[in-house]
């Protein structure tokens, strides 16, 4: 998949996300959207990465500790 399919794929599921709120306002969506979509992305990139932190960091362009912290609030690692 491309990144526009990626793209488009998120476009998709928020039109979705919206026609079955019914009209209901929503609240806090952007940290609703980073939540979903960061987690299955790191999940994805660590075991690309055979859970390497120090390679999966540098794929994703993040530092290590920040990579670590965010795997920790996932509870992705303990």
């Amino acid at each position: 998949m491309s990144k526009q399919g990626i793209q488009e794929c998120v476009q998709e599921s928020l039109e979705c996300y919206f026609r079955d709120l019914r009209g209901t306002e929503p609240a806090g969506m952007y940290e609703m959207m980073v939540r979903v979509v960061e987690k299955p992305l790191l999940e994805v990139v660590m075991a690309q990465a055979d859970h390497n932190q120090s390679r999966a960091a540098q794929w994703l362009g993040l530092n290590r500790n920040t990579l670590r912290k965010k795997l920790l609030e996932h509870k992705l690692i303990e």
